[in-house]
């Protein structure tokens, strides 16, 4: 194919226009620029929403990374354009572009998109509209880029499967390696079988999921009665990819660094990958298994790298749970000596109470910095805490708070969700008990009246592959009324009020993730209409609008039999087939649903890193394991850096 031209003559003077014209500029220091005639396979990577959100996720600039290293692939990154640009490009006639050399989205083999929340779906529509790509996959033509989606939000990617060629669950490294070969073979063999062929190449794998080879059908009540192949060689169940032995992938090494900002400035270092907490609400623990762990030494030799690349000042180890990594302390205690004097600040992020002591986070903020601690109990009583598996105790919530408010801390936040099945008011409004109690230990123990405690609650919304897949989603109304009761009950303290902040959502933008987040292949003619209406952004506040929503289920899903509530509210029997049930995530199914019986019993379930394995199907069915400390490695070499990184 003819190298395509730059749109960036075109688009100049568009950005005179529109806010944040930088986001679309490109030249960020680490962005790579190759030429079209040196490559083979052409990748655009997008995270579909703004370049302030989407840069900086990790995922993407993963990908980014492995896929540039190889001399025949050129891989270019694209954002979702805000309303203003979008509607002058569409009058100007400037199709979506890529930020490294502005061409045109529609001319490369791949469109990868990472969706880290199905709020973006809407977003994804937009994008392809604005490249002139056909929406329906059964639409495009040879020539037409393959649409692959990718990401926590693709563990059940049928609401999209009109749209996506293709699916991919799991690790993205070495899989989308092994979709650019296969891309690389097709089209240097004379693209034999045209698109169809090199999807069919792509299922065969058994890794890369393709929804035209399923078919879906339906029982008269709305159920799914089946969903089954239909062509010879597709197998009936697609696997998720599993990255064994991150050593051997130190990505990042160099991440872009963003001109415009963004909503992290950080260089992150994933120091594992998986949890085996069990916590029952949690999609990302429950699909990531097994836990794979970072050598202490390559944690170092990447941030390092990370550093030098970069300039960057800040550091975040990152994992579901950073504070279990087997040698957290050691970690952080020689990552502090090595940085001691410089401006280079170590974080972790939400961490939970048991695995938190306070010399590590004394060796965290060792430059000075000492901001406010975070912790997850999620459940406002120690009752529901039992039922989504969350084991912390209020005892041991308040003897960490005591210890770092005894070591000079001032504030704690506190994350929550309302709407866990099981949960009743007096759950929810057991937080303003706990916020209490937190704020009086403090008080007692640091001696002053200056303690903050702060509550962050979301709506829950149940996910596939989960324990909760099978349980009812609480209504937005039901949520709202629990929150305002919340809300009122600290208004009302007058010893503890004024030192208790809350933050909270509203139910609504839950109640359309829980439409999304479980809804087969009728939910996608409800995106397009959503689309069609006006809708993007909706993970932004001000571009959500829940009435579109209403409105577009009510239109797409008439006729049916099915309606928004019988997607989010209604609860699922285990013998009814689920969406993804073709979908392999490891985990069986009646483990699973035992796990869900488990929960309506209140009865917890240990972590299998410390004891014995309960069987959850993970290291067995894919031929895996968990891979963690203690190494005895040390980072070498340990000499201090000082000044600047």
């Amino acid at each position: 194919m003819t190298a395509p031209a730059s749109l960036f003559e075109a688009l100049e003077p568009l950005l005179a226009q529109v806010a944040k014209p930088i986001q679309y500029v490109g030249g960020e220091v680490n962005s790579v620029h190759k030429a079209w005639d040196s490559t083979e396979v052409r990748w655009v990577l997008m995270y579909p929403d703004l370049y302030e959100v989407g840069q900086p996720n990790q995922g993407t600039a993963i990908l980014y990374e492995v896929l540039n290293e190889l001399e025949w692939v050129m891989a270019e990154r694209t954002f979702s354009a805000a309303p203003d640009l979008a509607a002058l490009m569409r009058q100007a006639g400037v199709p979506q572009f890529t930020l490294e050399n502005h061409l045109p989205v529609s001319a490369f083999d791949v469109i990868g998109v990472s969706f880290a929340t199905e709020l973006g779906y809407t977003n994804l529509l937009e994008a392809l509209d604005l490249a002139g790509v056909p929406l329906h996959a059964a639409e495009r033509g040879d020539d037409d880029p393959l649409v692959i989606g990718g990401g926590h939000a693709m563990y059940n990617p049928e609401p999209m499967a009109t749209f996506l060629d293709a699916a991919v669950l799991g690790d993205g490294e070495q899989v989308s390696v092994a979709i650019a070969s296969i891309v690389r073979r097709w089209k240097s063999g004379g693209r034999p079988g045209g698109r169809e062929g090199l999807l069919k190449q792509l299922a065969f794998t058994g890794e890369v999921y393709v929804p035209s080879f399923y078919d879906v059908t339906y029982v008269p009540d709305g159920r799914i009665s089946s969903v089954t192949p239909n062509r010879p060689g597709v197998p009936k169940r697609v696997r998720k990819n599993t990255l064994m032995d991150l050593d051997e992938w130190p990505y990042p090494k160099a991440p872009v660094v963003p001109l415009a900002e963004t909503v992290h400035e950080r260089y992150s270092a994933e120091i594992f990958r998986g949890c085996s907490r069990g916590c029952r609400f949690c999609q990302a623990g429950m699909v990531s298994r097994p836990v794979r762990e970072r050598s202490i030494d390559v944690i170092g030799q990447m941030i390092d790298t990370g550093l030098r690349s970069t300039g960057l000042e800040e550091v975040g180890l990152l994992s579901l749970s950073s504070a279990d990594h087997s040698e957290i302390g050691q970690v952080t205690k020689q990552l502090a000596d090595r940085y001691a004097g410089s401006n280079v600040s170590l974080s972790l992020p939400s961490t939970r109470v048991d695995a938190f002591n306070i010399d590590l986070a004394n060796e965290l903020s060792r430059n000075g910095r000492r901001s406010g601690l975070t912790f997850a109990p999620e459940g406002g009583s120690e009752r529901l805490r039992r039922v989504i598996n969350k084991q912390v105790s209020e005892d041991d919530l308040l003897a960490t708070v005591s210890a770092a408010f005894g070591q000079g801390w001032r504030s704690v936040k506190l994350y929550f969700m309302c709407g866990l099945p099981t949960e009743t008011e007096e759950d929810v409004l057991g937080i303003a008990d706990l916020a209490a109690r937190v704020v009086e230990v403090g008080r007692q123990v640091s001696g002053t009246r200056d303690i903050r405690c702060t509550v962050s609650i979301g709506g829950f919304v149940p996910k596939s592959h989960t324990p909760f897949q099978w349980a009812g989603q609480a209504p937005p109304d039901v949520i709202d009324g629990r929150l305002f009761a919340l809300r009122d009950k600290i208004r009302a303290d007058r010893r503890y009020g004024r030192s208790i902040g809350m933050r909270y959502h509203d139910g609504r933008p839950g109640q359309v993730e829980g439409l999304l987040s479980r809804g087969d292949r009728r939910v996608g003619p409800v995106i397009e209409h959503v689309w069609r209406s006006g809708g993007v952004l909706d993970g932004w506040s001000e571009h959500f609008s829940y009435d579109r929503w209403v409105a577009a289920t009510d239109a797409a899903l008439a006729g049916t039999g099915v309606d928004l509530a019988w997607y989010t509210s209604r609860e699922r029997d285990e013998d009814e087939v689920l969406p993804w049930d073709h979908l392999d995530a490891g985990l069986a199914r009646d483990w699973l649903w035992a796990d869900w019986q488990d929960a309506i019993g209140e009865h917890e379930v240990d972590d299998c890193r410390w004891s014995a394995c309960y069987d959850c199907g993970v290291c067995a069915e894919l031929d895996t394991s968990i891979q963690m400390g203690p190494t005895g490695r040390t980072l070498i070499p340990l000499a201090r850096v000082t000044g600047r990184a």
